[in-house]
Parts: structure tokens; sequence; C-alpha cells
């Protein structure tokens, strides 16, 4: 039974959350605190009011109890001295003990308001000051002076008897107020003593607190994040399978719930990568062996077509020569026709190979100038510039980790198209720039040729696609594909500059290096097989 009932009290504990437990701990802190603090401010005044009860009233009083008792005994020697002798000189001290004992009787009336048993003794001290004032002080002091009476001499022999009971009331008096400073000395020492050990009580139980609070924070809060921590440190070095233990409060156990589910995801995340990488992997396999096979038959198909058609041409073009104008004006232009598909068959191919070389076997990269790179490129051009009268100029152009063979076919085509597409009786006008930017460098070619509409700025860096027939400009359709893939392949993109009206105006960027630098390519030739190498 009783373990039942505490089962759901321990699982209400349980549930607690950090901060139910910080205001729980906080709150029952406050009120030990406050009880403690109440405690030494009851200490603190009971202390004080019982110094000042001795320093304002007990020690006071008993200082003007013997003044009191120095002015009665001035009276009673002033009225001895008159008495004996009749002269008015001894009437002065007690004429002064007179108004000192007024003074002092207020005095000690008003330290002693509420005392009712000192003021009681007070009294006492007054009826017997009465006494011994109303029958034997006054009478004498009312005596004619000049010389003793025998009335005063009487007097004084009855006034001893008298003045011994003031004596006696005032030391009933002074020894009852000795004995209550004494008492309140005592209750100040016991107080003082009580004091230092509530405040010793109140700093040991704010060290325990403290210490307390320190501890449940670390077994709490601590320790749980520690290990919480541990395991998701753990988990982050690869060791996915590790679960999360939920410790501590109900919100802490929580947060590793969530963080256990979050691994359980990763996991299954994880194995669903996993899969699919291999898939992948497998499937980048199969696409690297197939583009081995399809490169092996492209170089295969390239040469196999080479020869036949280097035949084709040799044979329709000894035709031509030898049998032109000996056959029918059809016949002639059959052969020409001939003639002229095979020339661009060889073309074609030609520049089919060097389209799927880029990035493949050109890939020597090395640090070039592109003004060395321009120059050479020019030279190669240079029967199309004399014959166009073309105008080419650049700005200083910057040095670049690329490809020289690609740089220069970059070249070549960009400024051969732009000396093709020139304008009927128009000279053309070439410039190249270069600025950097953004980390890349950005180079423009611009001409004053027919230029390209806008809506074919994205078709005409497409493999095939011309603008023109064949019989207008000459080409392939393969030369600006060319220049993107080169462009890309060195990290840049190649635009047509829609805005610019007066020509043609090509943009692209290169960066200062290579993005990613392959490994050694093969060689057509190693993928050739045996019998055609051999042969």
């Amino acid at each position: 039974m009783t373990g039942d009932r505490q089962q759901p009290r321990g699982r209400r504990l349980s549930s607690w959350t950090t901060r139910r437990w910080l205001r729980v701990g906080v709150a029952a802190s406050l009120v030990v605190l406050t009880l403690l603090g109440a405690t030494g401010a009851w200490v603190l005044g009971r202390s004080q009011s019982i110094s000042n009860n001795l320093t304002d009233v007990r020690s006071p009083s008993l200082s003007t109890a013997f003044r009191l008792e120095t002015a009665l005994v001035n009276q009673e020697t002033g009225i001895r001295g008159y008495g004996l002798t009749g002269m008015p000189d001894f009437l002065a001290p007690y004429r002064q003990g007179l108004a000192d004992q007024d003074a002092h009787t207020r005095s000690l009336r008003g330290l002693l308001h509420g005392d009712t048993a000192r003021l009681h003794d007070l009294k006492s001290v007054q009826e017997a000051v009465d006494r011994w004032q109303t029958g034997i002080a006054e009478p004498i002091a009312a005596a004619p002076s000049g010389s003793p009476s025998e009335v005063a001499a009487e007097r004084l022999v009855m006034g001893k008897g008298a003045f011994d009971d003031v004596r006696a009331a005032l030391a009933n008096q002074q020894e009852r107020l000795r004995a209550d400073r004494v008492k309140a000395r005592a209750d100040l020492q016991s107080t003082v003593t009580l004091r230092n050990w509530v405040f010793g009580a109140i700093a040991l139980l704010i060290v325990v607190l403290a210490a307390l609070v320190f501890e449940g924070l670390r077994r709490g809060i601590n320790r749980p994040l520690e290990i919480l921590g541990a395991d998701a440190r753990i988990v982050s070095a690869g060791d996915f399978d590790r679960p999360i233990t939920p410790t501590g409060p109900a919100d802490l156990r929580h947060l590793s719930g969530e963080i256990e589910s979050m691994r359980r995801r990763l996991v299954r995340e994880l194995a669903f990568t996993e899969e699919a990488r291999l898939r992948l992997d497998a499937q980048a396999a199969d696409l690297q062996r197939s583009n081995a096979e399809l490169e092996q038959f492209a170089y295969v198909a390239s040469h196999d077509l080479q020869e036949p058609l280097r035949k084709v041409s040799s044979f329709t073009q000894l035709l031509q020569r030898r049998y032109g104008g000996q056959l029918d004006e059809r016949a002639d232009q059959y052969i020409d026709f001939a003639v002229d598909g095979a020339n661009r068959m060889q073309t074609l191919i030609s520049d089919l190979l060097n389209f799927s070389r880029v990035g493949r076997v050109h890939n020597a990269h090395q640090n070039i100038d592109l003004d060395k790179t321009l120059k050479e490129t020019l030279s190669a051009l240079s029967v199309a510039v004399e014959e166009t009268g073309a105008t080419i100029t650049h700005d200083p152009l910057p040095e670049l980790v690329a490809d020289p063979s690609q740089m220069a076919m970059l070249w070549q085509n960009l400024i051969g198209n732009a000396v093709k597409f020139r304008r009927p009786d128009t000279t053309p006008k070439i410039h190249i720039t270069a600025a950097q930017e953004a980390g890349l460098w950005r180079f423009t070619v611009t001409d004053n040729g027919i230029g390209i509409p806008p809506e074919y700025a994205d078709k005409i860096f497409v493999i095939f696609q011309r603008l023109h027939t064949k019989d207008t400009y000459s080409g392939s359709g393969i030369g600006l594909a060319m220049c993107k893939k080169i462009v890309e392949f060195h990290g840049g993109t190649i635009t047509i500059d829609p805005d610019y009206r007066d020509g043609a105006r090509i943009t692209f960027t290169l960066a200062p290096a290579p993005p990613q630098i392959p490994g050694p390519p093969v060689a057509p030739e190693a993928m050739r097989p045996e019998a055609e190498q051999a042969r």
C-alpha cells in the first residue's frame, strides 16, 4: 500500500520540468532565507533595544540617583552647619541642593517612565526627603540667623534619624537600579551570543543552500546535458546506431527524445542515401563504361569514315578533271554536288572530333598569356583578315591557367565568326576587352557585323544550330557550341549581349584557374582495337 501511494508522487516529480524545479527550489530557498532573515532582524532589534535601554535608561538612571544623593547630602550639610552656627552662608548649599534635587528628580522620573517599580522607589525616596525637609530642614532654615538657637539644636538631633531614613531609601533605590543595570548587561550579552549563533546559522544555511543548489543543478541539468552532449558527439562522429539516453527533468528528457527521433530519421535517411549512392555508383560505372565505348566508337567510326570519304572526294575530283565538259551539263552538276558533299562531310567529321576532344584530349592546363595566344590566332587567320581588311583591336589581356589549345580554338571561332558574319560593303571592326569582376575575368568580343537577334541568343550555342543556310555562310554550326564547351570547362559562362544593336557582342567569363583539373585523359589511340592499331 505504501509503495502504491508513493509511485504516483514519483511520477509527478519525474514529470517536473527544469523551470518548475528551479521555481520550487528558489521559492523554498526564499522561504528559508526569509525566516532566517526575520529571526536575524528580531535578534538585531532585541540586542539594539537592550543596548539602548542599558545606555539610555539604566546607566543614566543610576548616575542620576547618585547625583540626587549628592544634592540631598549637600542639603543636610548646609542645614547642619546653619543650625550649629547660625551663619547664613551655610544656607547656600542647602538652596543649591534643593534646585539640584528638583532637577534630578524630574530627570529620574523621565528616565524611569513606564517602570512602575523604580518609580515607586523614587516615590519612597521623595517621601522620606519630604518628611526630613518638612520636619527638620525647613524649620531650621526659617530660624533667624546670627546665633545658634536651642530649637535648631534639638531639631538637628531629631533630624539625624530622619535623614538616615532618606539615606536608607536612596540606598534601596540605587541597589535596585544597579541590579537592573546588571540584568540589562546580562540580557545584552546573552542576546549578542544568540545573535552570533543566529547569523552563524544563517551563513551556514546559505552555504548549505548554495551547495544544494549547485548539486541540484549538476545532477538535474549539467549531468543530463553532459550525457546528452556525449551521446550527440558520438553520433556526430559517425556512430549513428548509438541511442540517445533520456535523463534529467521532463523538458530535458523531451529534448533527448527529439534528438533521438532526429537520429533515427538520420539513420533512415543515411540508409536511403547509401542505397541511392550505391545505385548512382553503379549507374556512374555503367555511364563511364558507356562513354568509353562511345568514345571508342566515335573514333573508330570517324576514322573509318575518313578513308572512304577521301576516296569518294578523290575519285569525284578525278571525274571532274578528266571528264568535265565531256558529259552533259547535268552530269557535271552531279559531280560538283558529290565533290562538295564529300568535302563538307570531311569538315563536319573533323569539327565533331575537335568538339568531342574539348576537356578530354585538350587538357594541358598551364599558365598562358592570352595576349600571346591572341596574336597566334590572328596569325592563323591572317588570310581572312587581309582579304576582308578587318581591324582587330584589344585591351591588355591577362594571364590565366588554362589549356592553350582550347584558348586558341576559342579566339579562332569568335574572331572567325566576327569576320565571316560581316556586313556587305563594310570593313569589319572587332574589339576585345577584359576586366576583372567578382573573382573572374570578363571578356567581350564586339563587332560591327550583321548581329544576332535576341530571340536566338540561346539557340546559337546549340550544336548544329544555324541562323543562315550553308549557301549564304559556310560552316558546320559547331563553332559557338565549341566556344560554350570551352568556356564552361574553364569555369565560366558565355552569352550574347541583347542590348547591343550595332553588330554582335559576345560576353564570356573565365576563372583565373580552372575549378577542377581532371586526371590525364586516355588517348584515342589507346582505345582503338588492336587490329585497328596494327593496321
